[in-house]
Protein backbone atom coordinates (compact mmCIF):
# COMPACT_ATOMS: atom_id res chain seq x y z
CA UNK A 1 0.00 0.00 0.00
CA UNK A 2 1.60 3.56 -1.13
CA UNK A 3 0.65 6.07 0.72
CA UNK A 4 1.06 9.91 0.94
CA UNK A 5 1.33 11.57 3.89
CA UNK A 6 0.90 15.66 4.16
CA UNK A 7 -0.30 17.45 6.40
CA UNK A 8 -0.41 21.11 7.77
CA UNK A 9 -1.82 22.72 4.39
CA UNK A 10 -3.08 26.36 6.59
CA UNK A 11 -5.27 27.25 3.09
CA UNK A 12 -6.24 31.03 3.85
CA UNK A 13 -2.71 31.96 5.50
CA UNK A 14 -1.18 34.93 4.65
CA UNK A 15 2.93 35.37 4.85
CA UNK A 16 3.23 38.55 6.16
CA UNK A 17 0.52 40.41 4.48
CA UNK A 18 0.94 38.69 1.20
CA UNK A 19 -1.75 36.62 0.02
CA UNK A 20 -0.54 32.13 -0.67
CA UNK A 21 -3.83 31.38 -2.08
CA UNK A 22 -1.78 30.62 -5.74
CA UNK A 23 1.16 29.18 -4.21
CA UNK A 24 -1.21 26.95 -2.32
CA UNK A 25 -3.00 26.16 -5.66
CA UNK A 26 0.34 26.01 -6.93
CA UNK A 27 1.11 23.18 -4.65
CA UNK A 28 -1.76 21.11 -5.07
CA UNK A 29 -1.45 20.98 -8.59
CA UNK A 30 1.80 18.96 -7.74
CA UNK A 31 -0.11 16.85 -5.36
CA UNK A 32 -2.13 15.69 -8.46
CA UNK A 33 0.29 15.11 -10.56
CA UNK A 34 2.20 12.99 -7.97
CA UNK A 35 -0.56 11.20 -7.15
CA UNK A 36 -0.88 9.83 -10.37
CA UNK A 37 2.58 9.69 -11.51
CA UNK A 38 3.94 7.57 -8.50
CA UNK A 39 0.64 5.23 -7.97
CA UNK A 40 -0.42 6.29 -5.07
CA UNK A 41 -2.90 4.44 -3.27
CA UNK A 42 -4.20 7.11 -0.45
CA UNK A 43 -3.52 10.58 0.52
CA UNK A 44 -3.76 11.16 4.76
CA UNK A 45 -3.93 14.76 5.21
CA UNK A 46 -3.28 15.16 8.82
CA UNK A 47 -4.70 17.92 10.19
CA UNK A 48 -4.82 21.85 9.82
CA UNK A 49 -6.45 21.90 6.50
CA UNK A 50 -7.33 25.46 6.78
CA UNK A 51 -5.52 28.41 8.49
CA UNK A 52 -8.83 29.25 10.66
CA UNK A 53 -12.18 27.87 11.77
CA UNK A 54 -13.90 29.94 9.44
CA UNK A 55 -11.87 29.99 6.42
CA UNK A 56 -12.68 32.63 3.24
CA UNK A 57 -14.40 31.45 0.71
CA UNK A 58 -11.66 31.02 -1.86
CA UNK A 59 -10.17 29.22 0.53
CA UNK A 60 -12.78 26.94 0.63
CA UNK A 61 -13.46 26.65 -3.00
CA UNK A 62 -9.78 25.71 -3.50
CA UNK A 63 -10.23 22.92 -1.01
CA UNK A 64 -13.42 21.87 -2.90
CA UNK A 65 -11.87 21.43 -6.04
CA UNK A 66 -8.22 19.81 -4.79
CA UNK A 67 -10.26 17.01 -3.02
CA UNK A 68 -12.38 16.68 -6.69
CA UNK A 69 -9.40 16.19 -8.75
CA UNK A 70 -7.43 13.66 -5.79
CA UNK A 71 -10.56 12.07 -5.80
CA UNK A 72 -10.62 10.88 -9.29
CA UNK A 73 -7.38 9.50 -8.80
CA UNK A 74 -7.14 7.99 -5.09
CA UNK A 75 -8.18 7.75 -1.98
CA UNK A 76 -7.97 10.35 0.65
CA UNK A 77 -8.14 10.62 4.32
CA UNK A 78 -8.82 13.86 6.16
CA UNK A 79 -8.85 14.54 10.01
CA UNK A 80 -9.43 18.67 11.77
CA UNK A 81 -6.29 20.09 13.06
CA UNK A 82 -6.41 22.43 15.97
CA UNK A 83 -6.71 25.49 13.45
CA UNK A 84 -9.89 23.77 11.76
CA UNK A 85 -13.45 23.91 13.19
CA UNK A 86 -14.37 19.75 13.03
CA UNK A 87 -17.61 20.50 12.85
CA UNK A 88 -16.85 22.88 9.56
CA UNK A 89 -14.94 20.19 7.85
CA UNK A 90 -16.35 17.42 8.60
CA UNK A 91 -20.28 18.88 7.45
CA UNK A 92 -21.73 16.69 4.44
CA UNK A 93 -18.69 14.22 5.32
CA UNK A 94 -21.35 11.27 4.79
CA UNK A 95 -22.29 12.94 1.37
CA UNK A 96 -18.64 12.96 -0.12
CA UNK A 97 -17.87 10.40 -3.08
CA UNK A 98 -16.67 7.22 -1.66
CA UNK A 99 -13.01 7.66 -2.35
CA UNK A 100 -13.15 11.02 0.12
CA UNK A 101 -13.15 10.17 3.85
CA UNK A 102 -13.36 13.03 6.06
CA UNK A 103 -12.77 11.67 10.01
CA UNK A 104 -13.82 14.59 12.37
CA UNK A 105 -15.56 13.35 14.77
CA UNK A 106 -14.20 11.69 18.16
CA UNK A 107 -16.42 8.93 18.10
CA UNK A 108 -15.25 7.39 15.62
CA UNK A 109 -11.47 7.12 16.40
CA UNK A 110 -11.60 3.27 17.14
CA UNK A 111 -13.69 2.78 13.05
CA UNK A 112 -10.99 2.64 10.81
CA UNK A 113 -11.25 3.93 7.35
CA UNK A 114 -10.78 0.30 5.65
CA UNK A 115 -8.34 1.08 2.11
CA UNK A 116 -8.28 -2.13 0.03
CA UNK A 117 -6.12 -1.78 -3.52
CA UNK A 118 -6.51 -3.79 -6.52
CA UNK A 119 -4.26 -6.24 -5.67
CA UNK A 120 -6.15 -6.92 -2.13
CA UNK A 121 -3.35 -5.28 0.07
CA UNK A 122 -5.30 -3.74 3.19
CA UNK A 123 -4.72 -1.02 5.18
CA UNK A 124 -6.75 0.27 8.45
CA UNK A 125 -6.36 4.16 8.98
CA UNK A 126 -7.07 5.32 12.05
CA UNK A 127 -8.04 9.25 11.66
CA UNK A 128 -7.85 11.16 15.09
CA UNK A 129 -9.15 14.78 14.75
CA UNK A 130 -7.62 16.55 16.94
CA UNK A 131 -8.01 16.21 20.67
CA UNK A 132 -8.30 19.28 22.66
CA UNK A 133 -8.29 17.81 26.36
CA UNK A 134 -11.20 20.28 27.33
CA UNK A 135 -13.27 18.40 24.81
CA UNK A 136 -12.34 15.30 24.32
CA UNK A 137 -12.44 13.62 27.75
CA UNK A 138 -16.16 13.17 28.14
CA UNK A 139 -16.55 11.74 24.73
CA UNK A 140 -13.72 9.23 25.34
CA UNK A 141 -14.78 8.37 29.10
CA UNK A 142 -17.84 8.00 30.12
CA UNK A 143 -16.09 8.68 33.70
CA UNK A 144 -14.18 11.75 32.11
CA UNK A 145 -12.00 12.66 35.60
CA UNK A 146 -10.61 9.55 34.93
CA UNK A 147 -8.53 11.18 32.29
CA UNK A 148 -6.39 13.79 32.70
CA UNK A 149 -6.98 17.23 32.00
CA UNK A 150 -3.71 16.82 29.43
CA UNK A 151 -2.87 16.09 25.94
CA UNK A 152 -1.21 12.98 26.11
CA UNK A 153 -4.27 11.70 28.55
CA UNK A 154 -6.62 12.14 25.47
CA UNK A 155 -4.53 10.79 23.34
CA UNK A 156 -3.71 8.02 25.16
CA UNK A 157 -6.98 7.27 25.59
CA UNK A 158 -7.39 7.38 21.94
CA UNK A 159 -5.07 4.83 21.28
CA UNK A 160 -5.77 2.31 23.63
CA UNK A 161 -9.05 2.80 21.48
CA UNK A 162 -7.21 2.27 18.54
CA UNK A 163 -5.18 -0.72 20.08
CA UNK A 164 -8.21 -2.44 21.35
CA UNK A 165 -9.98 -2.09 18.12
CA UNK A 166 -6.98 -3.62 16.28
CA UNK A 167 -6.88 -6.58 18.76
CA UNK A 168 -10.15 -7.72 18.19
CA UNK A 169 -9.27 -7.47 14.42
CA UNK A 170 -6.65 -9.78 14.63
CA UNK A 171 -8.61 -12.20 16.62
CA UNK A 172 -10.86 -12.89 14.03
CA UNK A 173 -8.36 -12.77 11.11
CA UNK A 174 -5.10 -15.24 10.84
CA UNK A 175 -3.43 -12.45 9.44
CA UNK A 176 -2.19 -8.88 11.15
CA UNK A 177 -3.63 -6.47 9.78
CA UNK A 178 -1.44 -3.26 8.48
CA UNK A 179 -2.49 -0.05 10.76
CA UNK A 180 -1.93 3.86 10.41
CA UNK A 181 -2.59 6.40 12.64
CA UNK A 182 -3.03 10.07 11.81
CA UNK A 183 -2.63 12.36 14.94
CA UNK A 184 -2.10 16.19 15.19
CA UNK A 185 -0.64 16.51 18.35
CA UNK A 186 2.97 17.91 19.28
CA UNK A 187 4.96 14.61 20.08
CA UNK A 188 7.96 14.68 22.53
CA UNK A 189 11.03 14.95 20.09
CA UNK A 190 9.75 17.16 17.48
CA UNK A 191 11.44 20.75 16.34
CA UNK A 192 8.41 22.84 16.79
CA UNK A 193 8.77 26.78 14.47
CA UNK A 194 7.62 29.89 14.85
CA UNK A 195 4.33 29.59 13.17
CA UNK A 196 2.76 27.11 14.92
CA UNK A 197 0.03 27.79 17.06
CA UNK A 198 0.64 27.16 20.77
CA UNK A 199 -1.96 24.32 21.99
CA UNK A 200 -0.81 23.69 25.47
CA UNK A 201 -3.46 23.02 27.97
CA UNK A 202 -3.15 23.50 31.65
CA UNK A 203 0.76 23.66 30.62
CA UNK A 204 0.63 20.86 29.36
CA UNK A 205 1.52 20.63 25.54
CA UNK A 206 3.35 17.51 24.62
CA UNK A 207 2.72 13.75 24.25
CA UNK A 208 5.09 11.13 24.27
CA UNK A 209 5.84 9.15 21.09
CA UNK A 210 5.56 5.69 22.99
CA UNK A 211 1.76 6.24 22.99
CA UNK A 212 1.64 5.59 19.76
CA UNK A 213 2.95 1.72 19.94
CA UNK A 214 1.28 -0.71 18.36
CA UNK A 215 0.73 0.58 14.90
CA UNK A 216 2.56 0.15 11.81
CA UNK A 217 2.96 4.09 11.02
CA UNK A 218 1.80 7.65 12.78
CA UNK A 219 1.05 10.38 10.17
CA UNK A 220 1.83 13.37 12.39
CA UNK A 221 0.58 17.20 11.85
CA UNK A 222 1.04 20.45 14.08
CA UNK A 223 4.74 21.02 13.70
CA UNK A 224 5.47 22.87 10.18
CA UNK A 225 9.07 21.02 9.83
CA UNK A 226 9.21 17.66 8.34
CA UNK A 227 11.15 15.20 10.92
CA UNK A 228 10.85 11.52 12.32
CA UNK A 229 10.32 11.37 15.58
CA UNK A 230 12.45 8.90 17.35
CA UNK A 231 11.61 6.09 20.15
CA UNK A 232 7.85 6.07 18.82
CA UNK A 233 7.99 2.12 20.08
CA UNK A 234 7.27 -0.38 17.14
CA UNK A 235 5.50 2.51 15.42
CA UNK A 236 7.51 4.48 12.60
CA UNK A 237 6.19 8.43 13.26
CA UNK A 238 7.13 11.24 11.02
CA UNK A 239 5.87 14.69 10.74
CA UNK A 240 5.26 15.60 7.29
CA UNK A 241 5.84 19.31 7.40
CA UNK A 242 3.45 21.98 5.99
CA UNK A 243 3.62 22.51 2.20
CA UNK A 244 4.98 25.83 2.19
CA UNK A 245 6.38 28.04 4.70
CA UNK A 246 4.72 30.12 6.82
CA UNK A 247 7.51 32.11 9.09
CA UNK A 248 11.22 33.25 8.50
CA UNK A 249 12.01 30.37 11.34
CA UNK A 250 10.90 28.12 8.32
CA UNK A 251 13.13 29.58 5.75
CA UNK A 252 15.83 26.63 6.11
CA UNK A 253 12.98 23.75 5.91
CA UNK A 254 12.87 21.53 2.74
CA UNK A 255 9.23 20.89 2.49
CA UNK A 256 7.94 17.78 1.22
CA UNK A 257 5.15 15.10 1.25
CA UNK A 258 6.46 11.98 2.47
CA UNK A 259 5.46 8.54 0.60
CA UNK A 260 5.26 5.45 2.47
CA UNK A 261 4.96 2.13 1.59
CA UNK A 262 3.51 -0.41 4.32
CA UNK A 263 3.34 -3.85 4.21
CA UNK A 264 1.71 -6.78 6.37
CA UNK A 265 4.85 -6.81 8.19
CA UNK A 266 5.34 -3.03 8.71
CA UNK A 267 6.66 -0.04 6.90
CA UNK A 268 8.93 -1.05 3.62
CA UNK A 269 11.89 0.84 3.83
CA UNK A 270 13.00 4.53 4.70
CA UNK A 271 9.87 7.01 3.09
CA UNK A 272 10.49 8.92 0.10
CA UNK A 273 10.10 12.65 0.30
CA UNK A 274 9.29 14.69 -2.60
CA UNK A 275 10.01 18.02 -2.66
CA UNK A 276 7.20 20.71 -2.77
CA UNK A 277 7.22 23.46 -5.23
CA UNK A 278 9.05 26.53 -3.99
CA UNK A 279 7.21 29.87 -5.18
CA UNK A 280 9.28 32.31 -3.81
CA UNK A 281 12.21 31.58 -1.23
CA UNK A 282 12.47 33.03 2.14
CA UNK A 283 16.20 35.07 2.81
CA UNK A 284 17.36 36.85 5.86
CA UNK A 285 20.15 39.43 4.77
CA UNK A 286 21.91 42.44 7.12
CA UNK A 287 24.20 44.88 6.60
CA UNK A 288 25.16 48.67 6.33
CA UNK A 289 23.06 50.78 3.84
CA UNK A 290 25.13 50.67 1.79
CA UNK A 291 26.16 47.15 1.62
CA UNK A 292 22.87 46.27 1.14
CA UNK A 293 22.14 49.06 -1.80
CA UNK A 294 25.19 47.11 -3.23
CA UNK A 295 27.06 43.85 -4.06
CA UNK A 296 25.64 42.29 -0.86
CA UNK A 297 22.04 42.57 -1.42
CA UNK A 298 22.39 41.52 -5.00
CA UNK A 299 21.36 37.79 -4.72
CA UNK A 300 18.08 38.61 -2.58
CA UNK A 301 16.25 40.85 -4.76
CA UNK A 302 13.71 38.15 -5.90
CA UNK A 303 13.49 36.12 -2.42
CA UNK A 304 11.03 37.16 0.85
CA UNK A 305 12.80 39.15 2.50
CA UNK A 306 13.73 39.82 5.94
CA UNK A 307 16.49 42.87 5.98
CA UNK A 308 18.55 44.07 9.31
CA UNK A 309 20.18 47.37 8.34
CA UNK A 310 23.59 47.67 10.90
CA UNK A 311 24.59 51.39 10.47
CA UNK A 312 24.82 53.22 13.91
CA UNK A 313 22.36 55.74 12.63
CA UNK A 314 19.16 54.74 11.38
CA UNK A 315 19.03 55.84 7.48
CA UNK A 316 16.96 58.84 5.95
CA UNK A 317 14.08 56.95 4.29
CA UNK A 318 15.55 53.69 4.73
CA UNK A 319 12.32 51.44 4.26
CA UNK A 320 11.95 53.38 0.87
CA UNK A 321 15.16 52.81 -0.21
CA UNK A 322 14.91 48.93 0.80
CA UNK A 323 11.59 48.45 -0.72
CA UNK A 324 12.97 49.96 -4.10
CA UNK A 325 16.05 47.29 -4.01
CA UNK A 326 13.67 44.23 -2.66
CA UNK A 327 10.46 44.22 -3.40
CA UNK A 328 9.17 41.50 -1.90
CA UNK A 329 10.99 42.24 1.18
CA UNK A 330 8.23 41.45 4.06
CA UNK A 331 10.43 42.84 7.30
CA UNK A 332 12.74 45.63 7.47
CA UNK A 333 14.62 46.39 10.73
CA UNK A 334 17.35 48.65 12.06
CA UNK A 335 19.33 46.88 14.06
CA UNK A 336 22.88 48.73 14.44
CA UNK A 337 25.71 46.62 14.78
CA UNK A 338 26.69 45.97 19.39
CA UNK A 339 22.82 46.50 20.29
CA UNK A 340 21.25 43.26 21.82
CA UNK A 341 17.51 42.72 21.66
CA UNK A 342 16.90 43.74 25.22
CA UNK A 343 14.13 46.04 25.57
CA UNK A 344 15.03 49.72 26.30
CA UNK A 345 13.45 51.78 29.40
CA UNK A 346 10.20 52.87 28.57
CA UNK A 347 9.24 56.60 28.42
CA UNK A 348 6.42 57.48 30.76
CA UNK A 349 4.82 60.74 29.08
CA UNK A 350 2.39 62.63 31.17
CA UNK A 351 1.28 66.47 31.09
CA UNK A 352 4.01 67.47 32.97
CA UNK A 353 6.61 66.37 30.93
CA UNK A 354 8.54 68.71 28.81
CA UNK A 355 7.67 67.99 24.76
CA UNK A 356 11.29 68.48 23.84
CA UNK A 357 12.58 66.23 25.95
CA UNK A 358 10.37 63.60 24.94
CA UNK A 359 10.96 63.80 21.76
CA UNK A 360 14.81 64.04 22.39
CA UNK A 361 14.36 60.93 24.07
CA UNK A 362 12.71 59.44 21.02
CA UNK A 363 15.20 60.62 18.78
CA UNK A 364 17.87 58.80 21.05
CA UNK A 365 15.73 55.63 21.27
CA UNK A 366 15.36 55.33 17.18
CA UNK A 367 18.45 56.51 16.50
CA UNK A 368 21.33 55.36 19.38
CA UNK A 369 22.62 58.99 19.89
CA UNK A 370 20.93 62.19 21.51
CA UNK A 371 19.93 64.63 19.28
CA UNK A 372 23.05 67.45 18.61
CA UNK A 373 22.93 70.67 20.21
CA UNK A 374 21.65 72.34 16.31
CA UNK A 375 19.03 69.76 16.25
CA UNK A 376 17.71 70.25 19.77
CA UNK A 377 17.22 74.13 18.85
CA UNK A 378 15.18 73.00 16.34
CA UNK A 379 12.89 71.11 18.25
CA UNK A 380 12.52 73.57 21.10
CA UNK A 381 11.75 76.14 18.60
CA UNK A 382 9.24 73.66 16.62
CA UNK A 383 7.89 73.25 20.46
CA UNK A 384 7.29 76.67 21.14
CA UNK A 385 5.71 77.79 17.53
CA UNK A 386 3.14 74.88 18.43
CA UNK A 387 2.21 76.44 21.71
CA UNK A 388 1.98 79.28 20.35
CA UNK A 389 -0.12 78.47 17.60
CA UNK A 390 -2.28 76.68 20.09
CA UNK A 391 -2.81 79.64 22.36
CA UNK A 392 -4.22 81.86 19.30
CA UNK A 393 -6.46 79.30 18.08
Amino acid sequence: MRILHTSDWHIGRTLHGVDLLQHHATYFDHLVDLVGQEGIDAVVVSGDIYDRAIPPVDAVELLSETLARLSEKTQIVVTPGNHDSAIRLGFGASLMRPSIHIRSLIRDIARPVELVTTNGEELLVYALPYLDPNAARPQLSEDSQGIARSHEAVMSAAMSAVRSDLSVRESRSSARPASLVMAHAFVVGGQPSESERDIRIGGVDSVPSGVFDGVDYVALGHLHGPQVVKSAGSAVARYSGSPLAFSFSEMNHKKSSALVEIGKDGVLGEPQLFAAPVPRKLSEVSGTMDELLGATGEKYVDDWLRVYVTDQRRPQEMNARLKARFPHALVMQHRPVGVGETARAAITVTQASNPAEVASRFIEDVTLTPPTPQERKVLEDAMDLARAQEKSA
